[in-house]
């Protein structure tokens, strides 16, 4: 990660989080455990997903955090960059079915020209 770009997560600015607003970080730390445990799907798939998703929104600390996780879960290196690459192909295949929207954009020019 570019600590120039993004400052270290350190205790002290989870501590800080935590006082400006206590009831509202203990309830997203709640949902956060009650998201990752284990239930329709084990914890291992919900931190490779968390990874793969982690990529698409682009947030480092979350990048950071969930390949850890999703690695003390058990998932090998090689599922991790598979999840990434599952990432990597939505993001452009987003691109790619947006391209519906520009194509009718197109025909109706096209259509009003003639």
């Amino acid at each position: 990660m570019a600590e120039d770009m993004y400052p270290a997560a350190t205790p002290e600015i989870a501590a800080r989080r935590k006082e400006l607003a206590p009831e509202i970080n203990e309830a997203f730390e709640h949902f956060s455990r009650a998201v990752f445990a284990d239930g329709a799907l084990p914890e291992k798939t919900k931190q490779l997903i968390a990874v793969a998703v982690a990529h698409v929104t682009q947030c480092p600390y979350c990048i950071t955090g969930h390949t850890k996780l999703a690695h003390r879960k058990g998932a090998r290196p090689e599922e991790i960059m598979e999840a990434i690459w599952v990432a990597a192909e939505m993001r452009a295949g987003g691109a790619y079915a947006h391209s519906t929207v520009a194509l009718h954009a197109l025909a109706e020019k096209t259509a009003e020209r003639t």
